[in-house]
């Protein structure tokens, strides 16, 4: 059935591939980019609120199933592999079957899971259903990407993608205070009904006013359907041509990462954003233990300068790498992001880590101005981040633009599930040799993989895409 909404505010596609390549950008009015980015942006926040607002949360679900936080923090691991393995069949279908569709799709079981997770009466359960609803949360991030990649302009991309992100990691800044207040004054289950009731809203604003962006001609779907055409034209049978069910590999986007360029931004973002999550896994324990911190909602406020560092960093970082470097090198883009891989994020969990760790309180005492020193470098480590994975998203969708999805979710796939591993045994760690010690083994590895990366890439890119070719863009498709 041909969506309404596909040709809305559409304008004719000229003939020659310059004009035609321009006027793709033009099938939608600004107010009408404005509104799709602001639906978009409200399913990638979904998988970021929902684990966000997790994280206060875990030793009240560990009293509440009657097991430990280290188990409870599994489900962390979980949620991130459902991520990655979502994103991956995501991306793999949107591009073969278009953006909507997915979106169509996974918020339903975004919204089941949810419900699941607040009626779980066990851990297994709590497991399954948090599988389930990061599973169907998971097009929110890759897929969104890809619809900015659609309806923007190359010189216009980090700008919107900064917005994009900005957005979406609104969820990391206000989601743990939320889930914190939610838990204290009625139950943690209570947030993962909210969560429920968000995912259909979301479910009915993308059927109601989400058109189809993939641009006209490069869906699977579409190339399909005219081999087909010409396959009958030639005399071949109308039913043997007839279009069914096509499966997608949902690994395919995978091979993407033959590309040194892709690959090395994956493994700068993975080891940039592992600090992040061996600060925030233990906060609540770590925290209680340093400053005695126990209520929920006050617990929620400490993670508040990490998200609030995201919101800053997402949309600074895409003003910045917009206005870096020539009309095409697509590299230009990430050097805004060595300030944050060498500088904000390893000194910032260094600093966090030595602060937060109660073996240390002799050195750095239990006072304010050592707890507030805490918080900083919390609101350092999270603008610091986004200062990296904002343009390393625009970078992939800058030299894979037509695979910009599936680009996105070669990235998020790897780095997710080897996150999944390592976040499996952060408390554990922690518990064993001090949060000092599991700091600065993330911090050494920000720095080292994160900025030595990343600065490789911008310096010897062009040299990186050249050696292996997996079907680059160039500037007269961006």
């Amino acid at each position: 059935m041909t969506n309404r909404h596909d040709n809305e505010e559409a304008v004719p596609l000229l003939a020659n591939a310059p004009g035609q390549h321009n006027a793709v950008y033009d099938r939608f009015s600004s107010k009408k980019k404005k509104s799709i980015v602001a639906l978009v942006s409200w399913c990638g926040l979904m998988p970021l609120f929902a684990s966000g607002s997790f994280f206060p949360t875990i030793p009240d679900i560990a009293k509440d199933l009657n097991t430990t936080g280290a188990v409870v923090s599994i489900t962390i691991s979980l949620s991130v592999l459902a991520a990655s393995l979502g994103a991956l069949i995501a991306s793999s279908y949107s591009s073969f079957y278009g953006r909507r569709p997915i979106y169509l799709f996974g918020l339903p079981l975004l919204s089941i899971g949810s419900l699941l997770v607040g009626l779980a009466p066990s851990v297994p359960v709590l497991m399954t259903a948090r599988f389930i609803q990061a599973f169907g949360a998971s097009p929110g991030l890759s897929v969104g990407a890809g619809v900015v990649g659609d309806i923007y302009r190359f010189e216009e991309r980090g700008g919107a993608m900064g917005i994009f992100f900005a957005a979406c990691l609104l969820g990391p800044a206000i989601a743990p205070f939320c889930g914190g207040v939610v838990a204290h004054l009625a139950s943690w289950r209570v947030m993962q009904f909210i969560l429920a009731g968000a995912g259909f809203l979301g479910f009915v604003c993308i059927f109601l006013f989400f058109p189809e962006t993939s641009h006209p001609g490069v869906r699977g779907i579409e190339k399909l359907r005219q081999t087909r055409q010409i396959e009958e034209d030639q005399g071949g049978s109308l039913k043997e041509n007839h279009l069914g069910w096509v499966w997608v590999n949902p690994l395919r986007p995978l091979w993407l990462l033959r590309s040194p360029n892709l690959l090395a931004v994956t493994i700068a973002g993975l080891a940039v954003l592992l600090t992040d999550y061996v600060l925030m896994t233990p906060l609540p324990y770590v925290f209680a233990a340093r400053y005695g911190i126990t209520n929920q909602a006050y617990i929620g406020l400490c993670f508040l300068p990490i998200g609030m560092g995201s919101l800053i960093g997402a949309p600074l970082a895409g003003f910045i790498s917009d206005r870096l470097g020539g009309k095409w090198y697509p590299e230009d883009r990430l050097r805004g992001t060595l300030i944050g891989a060498g500088i904000f994020v390893p000194l910032s969990a260094l600093g966090s880590g030595l602060l937060s760790d109660p073996r240390l309180a002799w050195l750095f005492g239990h006072g304010k101005a050592g707890f507030i020193g805490n918080l900083i470098c919390l609101f350092f480590n999270g603008m610091g981040v986004d200062l990296v994975l904002s343009p390393s998203a625009a970078y992939g969708v800058d030299i894979l633009h037509e695979r910009s999805a599936e680009s996105m979710a070669a990235n998020n796939g790897l780095r997710s599930f080897i996150l999944s591993i390592l976040i499996a045994g952060i408390i554990p760690f922690v518990e064993t040799a001090g949060v000092a010690v599991a700091s600065a083994i993330a911090a050494a590895g920000a720095w080292s993989l994160g900025f030595g990366l990343l600065w490789l890439t911008i310096r010897y890119g062009e040299r990186m895409r050249a050696s292996i070719d997996v079907g680059y863009s160039t500037e007269e498709s961006n």
